[in-house]
């Protein structure tokens, strides 16, 4: 089975994104900040990441940053997608910059993230 990590504060947010991923097959696990995430990618295998950019303690940012630079095996591939209210071409390049695969601008539409997910979990 397939595991996703959801990296995003706002908890009403990653709960129905939660529901909607394992309705769908997936498993799902959820972090509240980018360093949660990485304990968490410490603990459990993970197939992709989708994160906020903008969260408390750690941001997404620096969370892709750090978990690129780490020994962990698939720290180098492991598809990071950035899940943002920031909408922007600038926005896009800093988060593909930081070492992101994609980007999803919020509201999240339901084919986009089915786009996404069968680019990365095929």
């Amino acid at each position: 089975m397939f595991k996703i990590l959801i990296v995003e504060d706002d908890k009403e947010l990653s709960q129905l994104f939660q529901k909607v991923l394992e309705k769908n097959g997936y498993q799902v696990k959820c972090a509240s900040d980018g360093m949660q995430a990485l304990e968490t990618l410490d603990t459990a295998y993970i197939d992709l990441i989708i994160s906020d950019i903008m969260m408390p303690v750690m941001d997404g940012l620096t969370a892709t940053k750090t978990i690129r630079s780490l020994k962990h095996p698939d720290a180098e591939t492991i598809p990071i997608i950035a899940m943002t209210a920031n909408a922007f071409r600038e926005d896009k390049e800093k988060c593909l910059a930081a070492g992101m695969n994609a980007h999803l601008a919020k509201p999240i539409k339901i084919e986009n993230i089915k786009r996404i997910l069968y680019e990365y979990c095929v």
